[in-house]
């Protein structure tokens, strides 16, 4: 592999392009100054023109969420797993049918698998711009978001319509609902009564895995973090570890499948035969199968990263977990 063809798998922090309009929040007060990235894989943008950095998926999607203080996303759910870890700020995850069931805060390095089929949603508690990384199981990430029916009407009093075919319409920019397509339909209340209002200590004790606590736990070994014997159990269609300078391979390793790189602190020197590359914070690197290669921190100091492997275990749901 040449450094071109790496370099076409590397998404930088700095690179990385916004998408200002994905969701149907995107004008609602309190959600309307989000910014959503689509890294690895389309997401579940709603949005016709979200820019989607590498298209070709490992079984699962990578995206971000960049939002400044007191911007928050709606109460959402999906059908496929939904894994945050926070790359920069201090963040509120919240979740039920009105946000009120339970609530957890994340500082930076946290990672939460939240279950599916519960409304979740997330703000930035910082003060400053905040940004959190996400995996999104299955090639197509569940076939979208199924929104609580108050962000729905929330929604089109703000002018922005979601049509069953998964997409947005601003009727404040003129444009309308397309011959044929009917808005997304509203869960009904007999739908609505399957979604659980799980207690917060179900989440946190099953679902949240702290910075420090990985740090210590990857001291000399990489830490599992999500899988099927890992810290959080889960079999969502992708395993997560976490690495730091004392549990990295020290000989040249090769994966059958994609192995994606999550740089959270620290420079990390990628290299394999034919050259090397630097990744930074917040940078992501889609190593391909069979590529004997060798990774290590290219300075002192803290250094840890998240790495994303793919299984063949179906992409959810996972809850109860």
């Amino acid at each position: 592999m040449t450094p071109d063809q790496m370099a076409a798998r590397i998404v930088r922090y700095g690179e990385l392009i916004p998408c200002r309009t994905a969701f149907i929040d995107a004008h609602t007060p309190g959600s309307d100054q989000k910014e959503n990235f689509t890294i690895i894989g389309g997401g579940v943008s709603e949005a016709a023109d979200q820019h989607v950095h590498i298209t070709e998926t490992p079984g699962f999607n990578i995206g971000a969420a960049g939002q400044p203080p007191k911007c928050r996303n709606s109460l959402h759910s999906h059908r496929t797993a939904e894994v945050f870890f926070v790359l920069k700020g201090r963040w509120r995850f919240f979740w039920g049918r009105w946000g009120t069931a339970g609530e957890v805060v994340l500082e930076e390095g946290d990672i939460i698998n939240i279950p599916t089929g519960i409304f979740r949603g997330f703000e930035n508690i910082g003060t400053d711009y905040g940004m959190i990384m996400a995996i999104l199981g299955g090639d197509d990430a569940g076939g979208g978001v199924i929104w609580a029916p108050q962000v729905i009407q929330d929604a089109a009093d703000h002018g922005l319509v979601l049509g069953e075919n998964g997409r947005l319409y601003d009727t404040k920019a003129d444009a309308h609902l397309p011959q044929g397509v009917k808005p997304m339909p509203m869960l009904t209340e007999a739908e609505l009564s399957a979604y659980p209002e799980t207690p917060v200590q179900d989440v946190v004790r099953a679902h949240v895995a702290r910075y420090w606590d990985l740090m210590a736990l990857a001291a000399k070994a990489p830490a599992q973090v999500i899988g099927a014997n890992a810290i959080l159990r889960d079999r969502p269609g992708f395993e997560v570890d976490f690495l730091t300078r004392g549990s990295i391979p020290d000989t040249p390793y090769a994966i059958d499948r994609h192995e994606i790189l999550m740089v959270m602190r620290g420079h990390w020197r990628l290299s394999w035969n034919g050259g090397c590359t630097s990744l930074a914070p917040g940078d992501t690197c889609a190593v391909p199968p069979n590529l004997s290669h060798t990774l290590a921190p290219s300075m002192t100091g803290e250094a840890s990263l998240y790495r994303v492997i793919g299984t063949d275990d179906p992409a959810g749901p996972t809850w109860p977990g």
